[in-house]
């Protein structure tokens, strides 16, 4: 039995711990098919019906295996499910009539991942078996403190980049299950940095704070703990660097104005 322990951070409530948790724990059944095989996997091969085809073999360096009545076979890129596929097409042409053909991953060879950005524990990270995005993350520690809400997967795929983009806040509040992609060896995990802005003036408690993409200069102002009793609430402004040039926007509209990544909010002293 497979114990999982659920260390990545969610925010805000228990609902999106427990879907995390449970997603987790049925991570083995969404990344066993999709596993792309590799050299030095071991491989257990059986034909119902056909108990002399039985085999274990060992995948190549140049990514095939050897099969009895097929010789050698190519399964370089292909998933366990695409192997068993590939097989069942060339047996039944001209050797058996409708075979069936299972396979299984007997023994994993490493994989290695980078896991970068905020995260708790970022570096390599040598695995066995299949592993989904989550597990991955968990096995780095968890997400950071400052991370933010997205991650990319950097896959070289017959010798092109592929960037693939993750929205970590949809996925971990259980938003979007489908992004919980199936790591591959020699995958580069990156996890964002939480968008900050920083609240100045006379409010309760300057300083700087995570800003989202929806976050308001009100939201802002009430995580600096709110105005204190000389703010000029009217008169509150942004400096925003725009093109390089900073750029003053005054007397904004507390509930309708959006804040972005390195905003300084400015809440002046009232004279009266």
């Amino acid at each position: 039995m497979k114990v999982f322990f659920c260390s990545i951070r969610t925010a805000g409530s228990i609902l999106p711990a427990v879907l995390l948790c449970l997603l987790l724990a049925a991570s083995p059944l969404l990344a066993g098919n999709n596993y792309i095989v590799g050299p030095g996997d071991v491989l257990n091969i059986s034909v119902y019906d056909n108990d002399e085809m039985t085999t274990t073999v060992q995948i190549a360096p140049d990514g095939t295996i050897v099969m009895p009545l097929l010789g050698r076979v190519t399964v370089k890129n292909l998933t366990v499910s695409q192997v068993g596929e590939n097989l069942t097409g060339l047996l039944a042409n001209g050797y058996l009539v409708t075979p069936q053909v299972n396979v299984f991953i007997k023994e994993f060879r490493s994989k290695k991942v980078f896991v970068l950005g905020q995260v708790r524990q970022p570096g390599l990270i040598e695995l066995s078996g299949p592993i989904t995005l989550l597990e991955l993350i968990s096995k780095a520690g968890g997400i950071g403190e400052d991370a933010g809400d997205t991650a990319t997967i950097k896959r070289t795929l017959e010798e092109k980049n592929q960037i693939i983009p993750v929205n970590l806040h949809n996925l971990i509040n259980g938003k979007d299950f489908s992004q919980n992609y199936a790591i591959q060896d020699g995958d580069t995990v990156m996890v964002s940095k939480a968008a900050m802005c920083y609240v100045t003036g006379e409010v309760t408690k300057p300083g700087s704070y995570p800003c989202g993409k929806q976050s308001t200069v009100l939201q802002m102002i009430a995580l600096a703990n709110g105005f204190n009793g000389k703010a000029a609430k009217g008169s509150v402004r942004i400096v925003r660097e725009v093109n390089g040039k900073k750029k003053i926007y005054k007397n904004v509209d507390l509930n309708n104005t959006a804040v972005e990544d390195n905003d300084v909010i400015v809440v002046p002293e009232s004279f009266f």
